[in-house]
Formats: C-alpha cells, structure tokens, sequence
C-alpha cells in the first residue's frame, strides 16, 4: 500500500499572537485598545499590521481591509518599511483564500521595497513566501528556486528562524518524489537541530514525522540485516514528533500516532498498532478532522489484513472509503479501492475483488488526469503568458507612435510660421510633407488597427476601451451569469498516443469549432487550461436571455463533439467524450494582473457550474437546477438526481435534451 507523507510548507508570519475567534480574543483586543487613542503614523501602521495578522486565519477579507488601510496610511506618510510588510499582509490574507495571483502580486511588491531599502530579513521572508505559493501551485521547480534563494539570504544575514523555514520547505519539495528522497533526508536534518533551540513545536514535529517517513519507507528496498535498523529509527522520530505536536497549539498529534501504528505494522506487532492507530482515529473524531480519521482507517485495515482478520480489514476500508469521498481525498480513496481488492482477492471473493478494481483503476485516472492538467496548464499559461505580453507591448508601441505623431504636427505649426518669407519654399516643402503623412497615416493607422485586434484578443472590447481610457479596469458584479465547463473524457490517455504536435491539432480543431459555436450565441470566452474549456453569457454585457443563449451553444457543442465521434469511429480512430456542465448564478468579473492581463470570473456559480461538468454524463448537457428552473419551459430536459457539492450539499442535476421551442420571446425596445 502507498504510504501517506505529510508535507508541511511553511510561511512567515509577523504577529503577536493567533486569534482561534473574532470574539473576546485578548491579543485583538488590545491592539484595538491601542489604535483607538492617537498615534504616530508609523506606530499606527505597525498596530494594524499586528491586528491583521491575528486575522489572516480566522477572516482574511478583514485582514486585507486592514492591512490596505496600513499600506495607505504608510504611502501617506513616506514610511517605506511600513509599505513593505503591508504588501506582504496583503499577499498573506490572499493566500489565505486561495488567491495565488493576487497573494505573488503583493508579495512581488513587498520584495521589491524590502531590497529598496535593504531589509535582507525581509527579502528571505518574502522569497520564501512566493515559494510557498509556487509550490502549491504545483510548479515545484520555481518553489525550490525561491526557497533555496530564501535560505542563501538568511543564512548571510544569521537569521534563525528563515533559516530553519526554508531547510523545511526545501526538504518538502525533495520529499514529493522518491528520488530525491536522499536530499529531503540531509535538509531536514540540518532543520532538526535547530527547531529544537527555537523551541519551535510544530516545526520539529514536522521535520521529525518526514524523517520518519523517510526510514520507513527506506524498509520497502532494504536488506534484512538493516530492516530493524531502519524501523528503530522511524519508530524514535515518530515518537519524537508526537512528543512535540502534544506541546504544539496546532500539532497533529493523530497523525503521528498512526505513523507509529505503522512502525508496529511493519514489525508484525499487530495489537500495538491497532492500539496506536485506533488512538489516532478516536482523536481525530473528538476533533472532527476526517482527512486524518481517513488516514487512521485505512492503517487499521492494513493492521487487520495483515493479521489475518478479514472481516475487520474489509470494515475498516469501506469505512475509509466513505470518508475519503465526501471529503474528495482521491488518493485516500485510491488506497481503499485498492485494499478492498486485494482483500476480497485474498479470500476468493473474485467478483467484489474485480469491482473494487475498476473502481481502484478510475479512482487512479482520475488522479493522473489531474496531474496531466496541471502539467498542460503550467505549459499553456506560460505559452498565453508570453503571447499576451507581446500583444500589450502592440499597445504601448501604439501610445509611442501617437506621441511621434503629436510631435510631427507641433513642427508642421512651427513651419507654417515661416509661410510669408519662404512661400516657394514651403509649398513645396508642404507638398513633400502631404505626401509623408499620408503615408505615414496609414502606418500609424494599420498599427492601431493591429494592436486593437491583438488586445482584444485578451479582453472584452468594453473591457479593453476602460483600460486604455483609464488605465485600469474596475470589476463588476453581476446577478445572472451562465458559465459554461467543458472538458474531455480520456483526454490523458489518448494523449499518450499522439505527438505533441497532433494533440495541438487535434485540441485546436476542437476548441476552434467552440469558439465559432460561442461567437454565434453571443458568449464571451473566458480561457482554457489544458484540455478544459471555459465560457459565460451575461457579461461584459448583462442580459436576461444568457441562460437560453449559454443551453442553445451546449447543445451544439455537443453535437459537433457527436459527429466528430462518428467521423473518427468511422476512421478506425480513438476519440474524445465531452462533458459540459452549466450553471447560472451572480459573479464578479474583471481584469486581474499587474503587467500581463487576463479576464477572469470569479464566485460560487463558477465552483457549482465547474462541479456540473465534473460530476456530468459524457456526450450530455449537464445542468444545475437554478438554470433548470429558467430553461425549463423552452427545453426538454431529464433530471439526473443530485449531486454532492463542496460547502453546499446536495444540488439538483438535469440532463438537456434539446429545444422545445424554436425561439425564445423577450420583450423588445421600441
């Protein structure tokens, strides 16, 4: 069975305490109690900070109220170490609500005012921070390229705590793969020592619980003479972790419990673990925590299969199983899949052993899948990345040439100046000048035409017209969006047989008949990440008929993806199912970015709309009920049942069938 590797990424924070509640929490209170009686504006700004950092956890929207009411306060008074650790708040209580964008912008802003003013502790809290999010981004090359700027800083500098941050956080990037297993072994040992002068629980018990990872998993290639060896030293670090977590305020004390079961697994002491782990699983029921409940189970049934006891194994994996699902912990459901197999595999119950299989073998699609797109987003945004930059470069230039042109007219008045002494002259002077600005004109006027096209190729034209008027685009909300997912079905696998080149090919000719289908309906596109696609109709321009118009080009869609299934069948070709899935609810929609600009969506219709697609029929139009309730009287619809969805229960599901009605009736102006 995989083992479960805890990973911990560590982020820097400056505050004097951590709020568990908004109310009659001491810390908040007094430095409320401060900020209520005049102050210096540096002591201000310092106090707000401190108050938004005891809320990054709890409410990181009030966090970021409070640390944008620092950084202006700070701009204000020409207080530049205040405007730096206001950007870094700023990017914290983003990365709190899972804004990465946003969280690297400020961020990137704070690294460059700390090395403005040569804060070095600053700077190796900042690149640590920005590894941070890269590595939960999943690009754990640039994550590791921060991380070991962060420490080269920190050490220069002396300072402990970064130090010991980003030995962790590099040893946590070495750990994701087993190769660098032996790396992630010398970092973390470096860290151990240290986390243990700064008295830092959490930190040691993270360190320790990997390094116990490391030497149990070392048991699965080792000669046996060392297997003992190997599984002492495991069992002292995970011994040495739970003693910390037991002190820490945020430790995880069932993890480490369970790992120790592990260790008695592995040494074929059966009733210490199933002690240990059932330890873990009580605690972390008392505290609601599934994710590790899951963990517990699922060691348990290792526990009982290895002992011999069946009945108690197979219990303890469907109870995994259960819990791995409504949490959505695909690798945990891996896991159980897996063991259920092998289990009923074990006492010839072959007919459940090939269900739990198939089940095991779709769970494992879908997790490589998802490893596949994020490797096809990480290429494609650094291809649009690129693109996108040169197409905002079209739009400076353009500004350029306007200012060479307001010049060219200032000399043309200067010239006319001259008129009544050298007329000759001059009308042959204006006749050659004719002839250069017409010439000219059209350059300037093909140029602007170009680079008109290329941006909006990126944005919306109100969107874009806003942006070159002002310089800035405000978001805006809107009540009644459609959004509309698609992505394909065996993408991954067919994948593999084509080149690069045709798999460009054959998504282009798809996406490019989306696009047509879109333009047609009056929709605006929003971008596409690997092998999904994402649209909306409602916006820029609000309407009341985006429901019908986003429903009418899915039914299209999917009949391009039907005939195309039949040309390829027909070819003796593998072919892609579509899933689409639609939602219709109110968003927030704008331009996000500082240099490189993109046109986004965000809010809870495009979370249920992207969970419509996921949880869809291939080769159907998958609804929710909100659109269901809208469309309903022009459409023949077929309801699917419900769904789960994260944070909102159980929602209706339809299938769309087709048209009823040839045209929708709205009410016209006059």
């Amino acid at each position: 069975m995989k083992r479960l590797i805890f990973v911990g990424v560590f982020i820097l924070f400056v505050s004097s305490g951590w709020a568990q509640s908004q109310e009659s929490d001491p810390v908040i209170d007094s430095i409320k109690n401060v900020l209520s009686k005049p102050l210096a504006d540096s002591v201000r700004v310092n106090s707000l900070l401190d108050l938004a950092a005891n809320y990054y956890r709890v409410d990181p929207k009030e966090a970021n109220k409070l640390a944008t009411e620092a950084k202006e306060l700070a701009q204000g008074s020409g207080y530049p170490t205040g405007v730096a650790f206001a950007h870094k708040a700023l990017g914290m209580s983003y990365y709190f609500q899972g804004d990465w964008v946003n969280a690297l912008v400020e961020w990137e802003m704070a690294l460059e005012v700390f090395e403005s003013i040569k804060d070095l502790n600053g700077v190796s809290n900042i690149l640590n921070n920005l590894g941070a999010v890269h590595y939960n981004g999943g690009d754990t090359e640039r994550a590791l390229d921060f991380y070991l700027q962060s420490l080269k800083v920190a050490e220069e500098t002396s300072d402990t705590l970064r130090v010991v941050t980003a030995l962790i956080n590099i040893g946590s990037v070495y750990l994701v793969k087993e190769s660098g297993h032996d790396l992630a072994f010398d970092y973390y040992k470096r860290a151990l020592p240290i986390t243990k002068k700064l008295a830092d629980y959490d930190a040691i018990g993270t360190v320790a619980v990997n390094l116990g990872e490391i030497y149990l998993g070392d048991t699965i290639s080792t000669k046996q003479e060392q297997y003992q060896t190997k599984l002492d030293s495991a069992l002292y670090y995970f011994e040495t972790a739970l003693d910390a977590y037991q002190n820490s305020a945020t430790g995880n004390v069932a993890f480490a419990l369970n790992s120790i079961g592990k260790v008695y697994t592995a040494r074929g002491e059966y009733d210490n673990a199933i002690q240990y782990q059932r330890e873990a699983f009580d605690l972390a029921n008392a505290q609601d925590n599934r994710l590790e409940m899951a963990q517990a189970l699922l060691s348990l049934a290792s526990t009982f299969e290895k002992k011999g006891e069946t009945t108690k194994a197979i219990e303890s994996f469907k109870k995994a199983e259960k819990l791995s699902k409504e949490i959505e912990a695909y690798n945990l459901e891996f896991l159980a899949y897996n063991g259920l197999s092998d289990v009923y595999a074990k006492i010839s119950d072959f007919e459940n052993a090939y269900n739990y299989h198939v089940r095991f073998a779709e769970v494992k699609d879908t997790i490589y899948n998802a490893e596949m797109d994020k490797k096809l987003q990480a290429q494609t945004l650094s291809y649009e990345i690129e693109q996108k930059q040169g197409q905002i470069s079209l739009l400076e230039k353009d500004q350029e040439i306007q200012e060479v042109e307001l010049e060219r007219q200032k000399a043309i008045r200067n010239g006319t100046a001259l008129a009544g002494v050298l007329l000759l002259i001059l009308i042959a002077g204006l006749y050659n000048r004719f002839k250069y600005t017409q010439k000219t004109g059209k350059i300037i006027a093909a140029e602007k035409e170009r680079s008109d096209e290329l941006l909006l190729n990126i944005l919306p034209s109100e969107t874009a017209e806003e942006l070159k008027e002002k310089g800035s685009a405000t978001p805006k909300f809107y009540p009644r969006v459609s959004v509309l997912f698609t992505d394909f079905k065996g993408f991954t696998s067919i994948a593999e047989k084509l080149s690069p080149q045709e798999l460009v090919e054959e998504l282009n000719e798809c996406f490019i008949s989306f696009d047509n289908i879109i333009d047609k309906h009056n929709l605006e596109k929003i971008k596409t990440i690997g092998d999904a696609y994402m649209c909306a109709g409602g916006i820029p321009v609000a309407n009341e008929d985006n429901p019908f118009d986003v429903v009418k080009a899915a039914l299209e869609i999917r009949d391009f993806m039907e005939e195309l299934r039949a040309k390829r069948t027909a070819q003796g070709l593998d072919f892609w199912e579509l899933r689409i899935g639609i939602h219709t609810g109110p968003v927030i929609a704008g331009v996000v970015g500082k240099n490189k600009f993109a046109y986004d969506i965000w809010g809870d219709a495009v979370n249920t709309a992207s969970r419509m697609e996921s949880s869809g029929i291939p080769g159907e139009v998958n609804i929710s009920g909100a659109t269901y309730e809208i469309i309903k009287e022009h459409f023949a619809c077929k309801h699917r049942g419900k769904i789960a969805a994260k944070n909102k229960g159980a929602i209706d599901m339809y299938l769309v069938e087709s048209l009823k009605s040839v045209k929708v009736e709205t009410e016209m102006a006059v």
